[in-house]
């Protein structure tokens, strides 16, 4: 008989502890340790020195690199974008997002497009029956697509079968679902996922196939499980949309065969998800005067420019301490931002409600946006109105100096080809495409511009 031991793994970390104990000593999270059994062979020896020195070291040169495989185009091209150009054959994707967000309805998507140019896919449901992905697959109009569908959460089984049958895509849906049973923790757990991912991800550099792993997050966005799996994988996309919006964004945060931050836009409908061609136009609104408040900042994400609307509301507060509410952006920047308002250029908000939003439901990680969250607040405070054809971008630093940002070019040129005409960013810009440029050095000649409508 195996001889079992008892250890405590951490469900947020992976961490193992001998013992168990409210806290994890690792991350400090609480109430993570989750008992699991380990067992050993009786009588077990140690392996001999011959088989502990190996065959070698084999070492190759730079130069000597083979070609790299064709990639495989799904036909879904924002997809197809954020992975780099397609996806890699022998590569693993970790796909993340909310309950709901549509990353199912996403990789059927995925796998039927690729099936109709020729790719063989199959899709493994560990969540749902056949007959459901059948269903929505027939509402979604790809139900004529030569995908193999299967139903199963055990990891042998899952194996062998795809041992047996030649595919080129495989998507997995989902890694907390499946158990194996070289392993007594239940399914989900640190020990579970880890090596039902080991497993996948080394079948899929020996075969050459190509896994998409679906992973589910923990209530604080980040995915669920140890993170060695993000390291074992060669790509982590996250699937994002706002409650409310249609719009999702497929973003990605590593990959190996691509660039990151890169993203991809779709529209949520009765038949699934459409492609977006042109985000910027999707976030903004263009139908009527801009009111006081709104400024239109010229963004990059990834390796394209996208435009869309910040609004800003400043209003006397009622309360005795004053609100600061944040939708799309961080919050710690839009603090850091009013204490630069406020010092920098005479603006007083400690005694008024500040609201920003960003319009759409896209998050901005760029520190760009800094010149465009501070012209929205000052449009507010001053109860005056950007100019309905001006975009605005620009990095703030704490003394209050307007800063460049990478890309000024592709920035401007996305504004032009949308009917824009004037721009306020760093004074160091020049102007392309026909942009009438307003050049602020300082965060008060921006502010002084906005108040008093002095505009080139």
């Amino acid at each position: 008989m195996a001889r079992d031991g008892t250890v405590y793994a951490c469900q947020s970390c992976g961490a193992v502890q001998s013992r168990w104990s409210g806290q994890c000593p690792a991350c400090g999270a609480w109430n993570t340790l989750v008992e699991e059994l380990t067992s050993r062979p009786p009588g077990a020896l140690k392996p001999s020195k011959a088989s502990v020195r190996g065959r070698g070291l084999a070492f190759e040169g730079l130069e000597d690199a083979t070609p790299a495989p064709p990639r495989i185009i799904t036909g879904v091209e924002e997809f197809d974008r954020v992975c780099g150009g397609g996806v890699v054959p022998g590569s693993a994707i970790l796909l993340g997002g909310d309950p709901g967000v549509g990353k199912s309805t996403l990789l059927l998507q995925v796998a039927a497009c690729a099936a109709r140019r020729g790719v063989r896919c199959a899709y493994i449901s560990g969540e749902e029956a056949v007959e459901q992905v059948r269903g929505r697959a027939q509402r979604m109009g790809l139900a004529d697509a030569q995908v193999k569908l299967a139903a199963e959460t055990s990891l042998r089984t899952i194996l062998d079968g795809l041992k047996a049958e030649p595919f080129d895509l495989v998507v997995i849906d989902s890694i907390q679902t499946l158990w194996s049973d070289a392993h007594e923790a239940g399914p989900g757990s640190v020990t579970q996922v880890r090596a039902a991912a080991g497993e996948l991800v080394r079948l899929a550099k020996k075969r050459g196939l190509a896994v998409v792993l679906v992973g589910h997050v923990t209530k604080e966005g980040a995915i669920a499980g140890p993170r060695v799996v993000e390291h074992m994988v060669d790509a982590v996309f996250a699937f994002e949309g706002e409650r409310g919006y249609p719009f999702r964004i497929l973003r990605g945060a590593k990959n190996r065969f691509g660039a990151t931050d890169e993203i991809g836009v779709f529209e949520m409908n009765d038949t699934g998800l459409a492609e977006v061609k042109n985000p910027s136009a999707l976030f903004l609104n263009t139908s009527g005067e801009r009111a006081a408040g709104a400024a239109v900042f010229a963004g990059i994400e990834g390796s394209r420019p996208v435009l869309v609307e910040i609004q800003a509301l400043v209003a006397p507060s009622a309360y005795g301490t004053p609100r600061r509410a944040v939708v799309g952006w961080d919050s710690g920047r839009l603090a850091m931002v009013l204490a630069v308002l406020e010092a920098r250029c005479g603006l007083g908000f400690g005694d008024r409600d500040v609201y920003l939003n960003v319009a759409g439901g896209l998050r901005i990680t760029e520190p760009a946006a800094d010149l465009a969250a501070a012209a929205a607040l000052a449009s507010s405070a001053f109860d005056v109105a950007l100019p309905q054809d001006c975009v605005v971008f620009g990095e703030i630093s704490l003394s209050g100096e307007v800063r460049s940002v990478s890309r000024m070019d592709a920035r401007l040129k996305e504004a032009a080809k949308l009917g824009f005409r004037r721009a306020l960013g760093p004074a160091d810009v020049e102007a392309a495409g026909g942009i009438n440029f307003t050049g602020a050095s300082r965060l008060a000649d921006a502010v002084r511009r906005i108040s008093e409508g002095a505009w080139n």
